[in-house]
């Protein structure tokens, strides 16, 4: 392979990780916003937010164990909240300037 070729297919693969990663950055960034709104659905009197009253949710809906629920990656999360998360849009306020 030709060094420009080389070139060109490094730059390629590093405009699809970044891609990759800023989509990971929006699903997490999501979870922790979706954790606030159960926080405000659910009419908690505890301060939870974000990852916490995410699990908090979840240990309250299926009683897992907060080890339980702390060994559980982030899409292990979100796929555990796929119906409540069904249709769930972040709020105008949660959105950035340019809708990123």
């Amino acid at each position: 392979m030709a060094k420009k070729e080389l070139t060109s297919a490094r730059s390629e693969m590093n405009e699809i990780r970044l891609r990759l990663r800023k989509a990971e950055a929006h699903l997490n960034y999501s979870l922790d916003v979706f954790g606030d709104s159960l926080g405000k659905k659910h009419g908690w009197k505890n301060t939870l937010d974000g990852l916490e009253a995410v699990r908090y949710y979840l240990m309250q809906k299926h009683h897992w164990t907060p080890s339980q629920l702390q060994a559980m990656s982030l899409e292990d999360l979100r796929f555990a909240l796929t119906e409540e998360m069904h249709g769930w849009r972040l709020p105008k306020d949660a959105i950035g300037p340019k809708g990123s």
